[in-house]
Formats: structure tokens, sequence, C-alpha cells
């Protein structure tokens, strides 16, 4: 019965986590160049995802579009399907959307649409810190880093990989946006 009652609340969070989501007008003149044709829009990076590839995904999803199409390929492949498919290729070398010295393609995708979000900018350093192996960006990367390695190492299909990451940065940017300050130091007595 709990595991039906877990699939329910996630079921209406998602559904009420999207009908919030909307692009900023920063972001909207940026959409338009890369995406004439308008929404939904599509995003292809190298496959088997782990920090960046998790992040972005949930980043242009749950800020940008939704409706967004993320194809995971080989890295030989990226660009290739970005020009068949009207793709934008990201977080891969040559993209424009990708790592620029210590900063990771996540960072990119703030920066280039503009977002002014506090949970967002929470969360850069933990996602740079995971990504490039720089823990002491942020306490939480070690942590970031050792659950994105865990869910790729347990999902082999991408794309099923990228729902649990959604699930796993939606959760990090609610404790970044209503639970940042809350401790847990309970300790229950001893017998």
């Amino acid at each position: 019965m709990a595991h039906e009652n877990y699939w329910a609340f996630l079921f209406l969070f998602r559904r009420y986590h999207m009908s919030m989501t909307t692009s900023p007008a920063s972001a909207d003149p940026v959409l338009r160049r890369y995406f004439p044709q308008g929404r939904p829009t599509r995003w292809v990076t190298r496959e088997r995802p782990k920090i960046d590839r998790l992040a972005c995904p949930w980043l242009i999803r749950r800020f940008l579009d939704p409706g967004a199409e993320i194809i995971y390929v080989p890295a030989g492949e990226v660009f290739d399907v970005a020009r068949d498919r009207a793709a934008v290729a990201f977080d891969i070398p040559g993209a424009d959307f990708s790592h620029a010295g210590e900063r990771c393609s996540f960072d990119a995708f703030i920066d280039r649409f503009s977002l002014q979000d506090e949970g967002l900018r929470t969360l850069q350093p933990i996602v740079r810190g995971a990504d490039i192996d720089c823990h002491g960006l942020a306490p939480e990367a070690a942590g970031l880093h050792a659950v994105s390695l865990g869910l790729c190492a347990v999902f082999t299909d991408d794309a099923a990989l990228l729902e649990q990451g959604i699930i796993l940065y939606d959760a990090l940017y609610a404790w970044a946006t209503r639970a940042k300050g809350e401790r847990h130091a309970w300790t229950p007595g001893k017998s």
C-alpha cells in the first residue's frame, strides 16, 4: 500500500510541478534563436549520463521547456544527430552549452538563459563540484556525485536513468528552496 501511495504522490507532485514550469522571459529570445520552429525543443548529448547530463535536462524541462526531448547517443554521433534531428548539442566539446574552464554545462545553461533563480544558484556549486570532481565547492557535491554514479550503475537504459535523475533533481531543488536550513539531529534514547 505504501508503494502505491508513493507513486500516487509522485504523479501528483510531477503534474503540479509541470503546471508551474514556465520559461522565464529572459530565456525566450535565446530559445527562439536555437529553435525558430518553437517548442517542443530537442537536445542531444553523449550517452550514459551521470551528473551534468542529468542536471541539464532537468533544468531544460523545469525552466525552459517541459516538453523537451532529450536524446542520448554515442559521443561520435552527437553533432550528426543534432544536425539531422534539428537538436542542440550539449555537454560535449564544441557545443554552445558545455564546459568552459572550471564551469560545467549546467553553469552554461544558467548563464546563457539568464536564469535568476535562487534555487538554481544554490544548486550550481553542488552540480559543478560533483561534475568536475571538486567536492570542496559545496558539502553536498560528494553526495550528488555518489548518488549519480550509483544511479548510472543501477539503470542501463538512459531514458529510465533520466526519469530517475529528474526525481533526484526535483528533490535537490526542493531542498535548496524549502528545506536547506533543516537539520536532522534526532537520536533515539538509549534502552
